[in-house]
């Protein structure tokens, strides 16, 4: 059944937007009607609405006329409830209208409509879901593919949701630990940016007028402010340009080895990013080899989600002597870049055959890892952040109070 985009307005006057699947834009605007929407412009999924952009492919462009790529949160979701419906034996085309009827997201709503047409007009699941790279990764694709070929496409969905809650969980560990400290830093470095460009050159004009000896530390309290009061723009400006440049270095390929090869090397930030690379390595390969995917395509695909191009090399130098006919084990430990634990592991799943078993452990043991380093670190983290505040701070009212106490001892 064909899926329209409207635009209107309700019975209130209000402008109204939204979906609607139909056997023909007649019937549509009469269901719209229905519920009190009077549509003023109408097209079929897949064509760009009156006024929209389109880029070279003819696609419309995101956020005009085509709906926002998804969030891994509303593919994990849209994955499970179609790996349900398929459990309970709905054709694929079925369980899919279904979840078009159910859901009121618009976002999900358009693109399954979408999806079920395409699949209506004798496209594979997997080769559709291909033409979605914005929300339905490599990783998905393969796996579904797989399960499409062995005929267990519901449990590979069933893994898939697991898969995709699992890394959802471990990036939000990480962004709550860092979200807290960072928010600090932020309001700390802007309340003693405030103090020393602002109150600090207003309480400090005093002493200068008095024309005596200052200090030391209102000395130095004095140079600091003053050179932050009168250089602020060129310090906003200088770091502004090294973002830009930092970040202009990092879209070449030889900036980011340089940037992830640092990273690794930064105590304790190294090692938690090394850990969260690792356990995305072992728990993409292993769904992906449960699901059926041949080995070196599974390595091939699962080296991307490391987000460390460092990693990546590695992985990728031992997928080429695995295709030469060694083991994986022995080609990552040659490679420095896996603790031993990890080598170690492998070697026994290989030679025990459950490999899929072994590096889901390893998966959940660095999962675990990355949990106590985070909450160790945020532990140690906040107090020290507070007790460098007040360092600080009690600097900054030592340095005006001495001059003031001594301008007192010379009344008295």
């Amino acid at each position: 059944m064909p899926v329209y985009h409207y635009k209107g307005y309700r019975n209130d006057g209000g402008a109204a937007t939204g979906i609607i699947d139909a056997e023909s834009p007649k019937i549509a605007r009469v269901k719209l009607r229905k519920v009190g929407v009077f549509p003023t412009d109408m097209v079929e999924q897949g064509s760009a609405m009156p006024g929209s952009t389109t880029g070279i492919s003819g696609r419309p462009s995101a956020g005009i006329g085509r709906s926002p790529a998804l969030s891994t949160t509303d593919v994990a979701m849209m994955t499970r409830q179609l790996a349900t419906l398929l459990v309970a034996g709905l054709p694929l085309v079925d369980a899919i209208g279904v979840m078009v009827d159910q859901t009121e997201k618009k976002s999900v709503k358009s693109l399954m409509a979408d999806i079920r047409e395409k699949i209506r007009g004798g496209a594979s699941y997997s080769s559709v879901l291909e033409a979605y790279p914005r929300e339905f990764s490599q990783i998905y694709v393969h796996m579904v593919r797989a399960g499409e070929a062995s005929g267990a496409l519901d449990q590979i969905l069933f893994r898939l949701a697991e898969f995709l809650e699992k890394q959802l969980a471990l990036k939000h560990k990480v962004t709550n630990a860092v979200l807290y400290p960072a928010l600090m830093m932020i309001v700390g470095v802007s309340v003693l940016f405030f103090l020393m460009t602002f109150v600090v050159p207003k309480i400090t004009a005093v002493f200068i007028s008095l024309k005596q000896a200052l200090p030391w530390p209102t000395v130095i309290l004095m140079s600091v402010s003053h050179f932050l009061a009168d250089y602020w723009a060129v310090i906003l400006g200088g770091l502004a340009l090294a973002i830009w440049a930092v970040r202009r270095a990092m879209k070449t390929d030889a900036g980011q080895l340089t940037a992830d090869r640092w990273l690794l090397k930064v105590p304790l930030i190294g090692e938690v990013s090394r850990m969260v690379a690792i356990s995305r390595l072992t728990s993409t390969l292993s769904t992906m080899l449960a699901s059926g995917v041949q080995l070196l395509d599974a390595m091939d695909v699962a080296k991307r989600v490391m987000s460390n191009r460092v990693l990546e090399q590695a992985v990728e130098g031992a997928r080429q002597n695995i295709r030469e006919g060694e083991t994986i084990a022995e080609p990552l430990k040659r490679s420095g870049e896996f603790p031993a634990l990890v080598t170690h592991m492998i070697a026994v799943g290989e030679k025990s055959g459950e490999m899929e078993e072994m590096l889901r452990r390893i998966g959940n043991i660095y999962d675990g890892e990355v949990e106590r380093v985070i909450t160790r670190f945020t532990s140690l983290l906040e107090p020290i952040m507070i007790l460098v505040m007040g360092v600080l701070v009690f600097f900054i009212v030592v340095a005006i109070l001495l001059p003031i106490f001594e301008m007192g001892q010379m009344v008295g």
